[in-house]
């Protein structure tokens, strides 16, 4: 309880928070640094995901090939990122490092999402005589909506948590105030460090969570259909998103 004290008394000082060095401005840099991570991990992963998911075809070499270099730690990734000519680009190694780790879940549920897309609704949509591009975007994207929110929804919390890696080589973000303290030995900082960290992974998280509920295209239908299961008496137990 004493490093937890000692954390409250050091995010209650108030020189903590400002200054270059401060909380708010290494607040700023995590989230720019998360912003930047997750939007190009989805730029790369999500396109890719939903057309091999469409077409049925690669997806699980893709996904294989994805999860096995997950098997490889973010941080050795980005030592050997940093020791290569890349390290004298700025932040670019952390960057690539960071993208790397997000890629496979936002490639893995984009894929499995759109496989697990009833077959029947699929085939009767062709029957109507949807193209490809209709099919994609008219039935398969928002029926495969939610198991791909959850893939970016695990991907910006991963991102959040491992970005904390980029004040090892100098960069910025949490993750210096938790070298700081390790360096001057003063516990409540790492503690306090670890904890904004945490904190931010769960906001994080919340805002994912409440941004899938309110641009889900078929969030009507959803409640529909729980308010009419409901209506039948069931157990909410049984109701499921």
């Amino acid at each position: 309880m004493g490093a937890v004290s000692g954390a409250w008394t050091w995010l209650a000082t108030g020189a903590h928070w400002a200054g270059g060095d401060g909380v708010w401005h290494r607040l700023g840099e995590h989230l720019y640094l998360t912003v930047v991570c997750l939007a190009i991990s989805c730029a790369i992963a999500l396109p890719l995901g939903l057309l091999l998911g469409h077409l049925g075809r690669g997806g699980a070499l893709a996904i294989n090939i994805s999860n096995a270099g997950r098997a490889v730690p973010t941080f050795a990734v980005l030592v050997l990122l940093v020791l290569s000519p890349l390290g004298r680009y700025g932040q670019w190694p952390t960057i690539i490092a960071l993208v790397l780790f997000a890629i496979p879940p936002l490639l893995t549920n984009a894929y499995v999402g759109m496989r697990e897309v009833d077959r029947d609704v699929v085939e009767s949509a062709r029957g109507m005589g949807m193209t490809g591009g209709q099919l994609l975007a008219r039935v398969e994207l928002p029926l495969a909506f939610p198991l791909i929110m959850t893939g970016v929804r695990t991907a910006a919390v991963q991102v959040v948590a491992t970005a904390t890696l980029a004040a090892l080589p100098g960069g910025g973000g949490l993750g210096r105030l938790i070298t700081a303290g390790f360096n001057r030995y003063d516990t409540a900082q790492v503690v306090a460090g670890a904890l904004l960290v945490a904190v931010l992974a769960l906001l994080v998280e919340g805002a994912f969570v409440a941004l899938s509920r309110l641009t889900d295209p078929l969030r009507h239908r959803r409640r529909a259909r729980r308010q009419s299961v409901n209506s039948r008496g069931l157990p909410k137990r049984w109701v499921t998103e």
